[in-house]
């Protein structure tokens, strides 16, 4: 899955009808009516939406005939593994009928050329560990957790025995890193997993 690293718009012309396409990254439904909101323009004739945040969802053909415009908006949201997304595609009317074939294409492309121009990153499932270390481990262990891809130290606070980190591993690695921090620190280090 990706998100999208910062909002994109693209515009193309369909047989004289104007398509404006906007996408940004929401982490909440609030959010995502927030940005249909705020990108829908009221001077233009549809205003035609989706977006998807992990299994939820929602598209709306703004007045367009049923399952032409948002539908298809979400469709290209979905081809592209796309999550945390919501994108707005408004229409300027240029007086030729597209029918249905020809506004779920529009739509729907509009949408996609949008998203596949947009700069994307990678969602990675991830879970929280808190390590204890001794000042002797420490700058071990921070080295080697630094060369594994896709793990962040969070925070690092210190008292008078060592460090305690904050981290995000990659959940599907979290076993082999976990270990590896073990090994590293002969048993040592305090592993707290939060519930």
């Amino acid at each position: 899955m990706f998100a999208l690293a910062a909002s994109h718009s693209f515009s193309q012309e369909i047989k004289r009808s104007r398509f404006l396409a906007t996408a940004g990254a929401v982490s909440s439904e609030e959010e995502a009516r927030a940005f249909i909101a705020s990108h829908s323009i009221t001077d233009a004739n549809h205003n035609c939406w989706a977006w998807r945040i992990g299994q939820a969802y929602r598209f709306q053909d703004d007045g367009e005939p049923s399952g032409t415009a948002g539908k298809p908006i979400l469709q290209a949201i979905d081809g592209q593994g796309l999550d945390h997304v919501a994108v707005v595609v408004t229409r300027w009317f240029g007086g030729v009928l597209l029918g249905s074939g020809g506004l779920i294409r529009a739509y729907g492309g509009t949408a996609a050329l949008c998203l596949q121009a947009a700069e994307k990153t990678k969602i990675v499932p991830s879970i929280m560990i808190g390590l204890g270390l001794s000042f002797a481990d420490l700058a071990l262990v921070k080295a080697r957790l630094g060369a594994i891809e896709d793990v962040r130290l969070i925070e690092e606070t210190f008292n008078g025995h060592g460090a305690k980190l904050a981290l995000h591993l990659p959940a599907q690695e979290a076993g082999s890193i976990l270990r590896l921090v073990a090994d590293l620190t002969s048993g040592r280090a305090v592993i707290d997993r939060p519930d």
